[in-house]
């Protein structure tokens, strides 16, 4: 099991709690078929702490849908640790996992058929999903015009889904995943069937939700677009995390508001990381690459760009045609960018 440590700015790191609201750690899912072994999930590792808001982004077949019917407790990994809202999803039992299936995350599906029974007005299905959790009877019916205003779309209550537009049912679908009070929301692809302006518009109830009610929200989708619309983006790539981008807004000496963004690399517990695609097509790092320890910093360039040493750098004993590392600090090559 690798170490957690809170990301900087994250509510853990502000608050000094010890538990994300989400670990994921070395988690592996293999599927089996006629005797052949697909890893879907290879050793990832994810971190989520109470109330963030996060998108995980990756190409289909990356694993990320994989990742979120484990979360939701629609299916069991294979190996390693994952935790959600304080439940262990490898061991609990069928009891175990009806209940927090019941009453601890709440499940935005792709498809509006998935969330919305066609037969019943907005409100009676956010009702359905109030009685399936078991939520009292005596506050049901302001409890679901509170959650359809929060999501603005109070005014379709009384409105089944074909009489609704893309965004409203995928609001009201929303509604209805918070109609269990859960405290974590996982949501699967919720505007791959939208528009560019409906999806800003279901991003930002989400967003919403996440601040007003400070429920914990895992965001899966292919599209880099989500990114900003929350707290941190999380590239996931051959069933493993490997780049993040963390968003904060800080104000500067003059007032103003500044919108920063940082971007890191996934370090695993055997030290591997993965670079960014684009990092990697800019410089053209393939195979082999030329690597140099820096008293505050390790420098990576292309390997087929011989690195250019200090005057007074120890001779380099490494054959020429692998890669390096020195522990004399080298001098990048004058076209590093």
């Amino acid at each position: 099991m690798t170490t957690d440590t809170a990301p900087p700015g994250s509510p853990r790191a502000a608050t000094g709690d010890t538990e994300p609201h989400i670990l994921c750690s070395d988690l592996v899912r293999i599927f089996a078929a006629e005797g052949v072994e697909v890893q879907a999930l290879q050793g990832l590792n994810l971190s989520v702490d109470r109330g963030e808001m996060v998108a995980l982004v990756g190409a289909s077949g990356s694993g990320k849908s994989t990742l979120l019917t484990i979360l939701s407790g629609l299916d069991t990994p294979t190996a390693g640790v994952a935790r959600c809202a304080g439940s262990d999803l490898l061991t609990m039992g069928r009891k175990e996992r009806v209940q927090y299936q019941r009453h601890s995350v709440g499940f935005v599906w792709q498809q509006t058929s998935r969330n919305l029974l066609p037969y019943l007005t907005a409100a009676e299905n956010v009702a359905m999903a109030m009685v399936v959790a078991g939520n009292p009877t005596k506050d049901r019916r302001a409890r679901i015009r509170e959650l359809l205003d929060l999501l603005e779309v109070g005014y379709c209550a009384d409105r089944k889904p074909t009489e609704m537009s893309g965004g409203e049912q995928q609001r009201s679908a929303i509604a209805v995943a918070l109609a269990n009070d859960p405290q974590v929301l996982l949501a699967d692809e919720p505007t791959g069937e939208l528009d560019e302006a409906t999806s800003s518009d279901v991003l930002e109830a989400m967003r919403g939700v996440n601040e007003g009610l400070g429920i914990t929200t895992l965001i899966v989708t292919h599209d880099p677009a989500v990114s900003e619309h929350v707290n941190r983006t999380i590239q996931i790539r051959d069933g493993r995390t490997s780049t993040e981008v963390l968003r904060r807004r800080e104000v500067d000496e003059h007032g103003q508001e500044q919108h920063i963004a940082e971007e890191f690399a996934v370090l695993d517990r055997v030290g591997r990381l993965q670079l960014p695609d684009d990092f990697t097509k800019a410089l053209e790092l393939r195979e082999r690459v030329r690597l140099a320890l820096e008293p505050d910093h390790v420098g990576v360039w292309p390997g087929h760009r011989p690195a250019r040493s200090a005057p007074d750098a120890v001779a380099d004993p490494t054959p020429p045609d692998a890669a390096t590392r020195d522990s004399a600090p080298l001098d990048p090559p004058e076209d590093r960018s």
